[in-house]
């Protein structure tokens, strides 16, 4: 039996408090709400759930804040699979995310970080956690700072997958660090700067600063690039969507877990990519995560099998 390999996932816990709109409210619009919910959210948070139900061994590291929201949070962390034992509660609210959600599946979100913000460098108990996980992915909703000294922690040999989002200057020892960015095109261009022409072109570039990258594209599926080699498309399944709210932090931590377990990039990227396109059609974050045989389920009946004359056909210019 394959091992199922460790992922450790340092980030952001928030309570979601997602509201249905028929379309995003403009500038001084006011729009009445035809429901509205709360759950687990935050991207770390989100990418430990996808990457537990992807069948990692996942751990969790941050804070939440010592009240009720809290203890709800590490509760669902905990009952979704995810090692909760070392993260932190701080003397802060806990982190809050604001989400609208229009009748096309896009959304509008406004984060309050509450004790996201005091996410720091990782405890000695903590970089232990990390120096024995495979894969370490991390995200921006925290202090960059403690992402820098996580990914120092991460044994030689072991994977660090920063997920640029949301978008933000990375500072030049983040970069050094990266093995794997993942990024949205939106996300891509900001990185390059007001010079980064096209997806294409920054993808480009984004490969002569890190080693590989992965670019989605959503309903256009993902770009797969690495340093000195053609990049690969591959597309992604076709769905209807219904709400589009934890689609990349599903596709992270699916590919996280892929990796962890000794699958090649674009394998995991299938898994990444089919994961998301099952919680697309799902509402709320971390409730709209698919389990591992669901996914499998979609890649098989989405992707043709490896080494077949179209699955070759991904591999190309972007």
């Amino acid at each position: 039996m394959t091992a199922p390999g460790s992922v450790v996932v340092i980030g952001s816990v928030n309570l979601d408090i997602a509201v249905r709109v028929p379309r995003i409210a403009g500038p001084g619009e006011t729009l009445l709400a035809s429901s509205m919910s709360r759950s687990g959210g935050g991207k770390g948070a989100n990418q430990a759930v996808a990457a537990a139900r992807a069948g990692a061994d996942t751990s969790f590291l941050g804070c939440l804040g010592d009240d009720a929201d809290g203890a709800r949070l590490r509760d669902s962390l905990t009952a979704s699979g995810v090692r909760t034992d070392l993260v932190a509660t701080v003397d802060a609210p806990t982190g809050t995310a604001l989400i609208s959600v229009d009748d096309g599946g896009e959304n509008a979100i406004v984060v309050v970080p509450g004790a996201n913000a005091a996410v720091a460098a990782p405890s000695a108990e903590q970089r232990e956690r990390i120096a024995a996980a495979d894969v370490l992915l991390a995200q921006l909703e925290i202090p960059q700072a403690a992402v820098v000294a996580a990914a120092r922690a991460r044994r030689t040999g072991a994977v660090f997958i920063l997920n640029a989002a949301p978008s933000a200057p990375l500072s030049d020892e983040l970069w050094s660090l990266i093995d794997i960015l993942v990024v949205n095109q939106h996300e891509a261009l900001d990185l390059c700067g007001p010079d980064a022409g096209d997806v294409d072109q920054a993808t480009r570039a984004l490969t002569e600063r890190v080693p590989l990258v992965v670019v989605t594209l959503g309903s256009a599926g993902a770009v797969v690039a690495r340093r000195g080699a053609a990049p690969a498309r591959i597309p992604s399944p076709v769905v209807v969507a219904v709400d589009t709210t934890a689609a990349g932090d599903t596709f992270c931590g699916f590919v996280a877990a892929a990796l962890a377990r000794g699958l090649d990039i674009l394998e995991a990227v299938r898994l990444g990519s089919s994961a998301a396109s099952l919680a697309v059609q799902r509402r709320g974050a971390q409730d709209s995560v698919p389990t591992s045989a669901e996914t499998r389920a979609q890649r098989d009946a989405s992707y043709p099998a490896p080494g077949t004359a179209s699955a070759e056909g991904e591999a190309g210019g972007a």
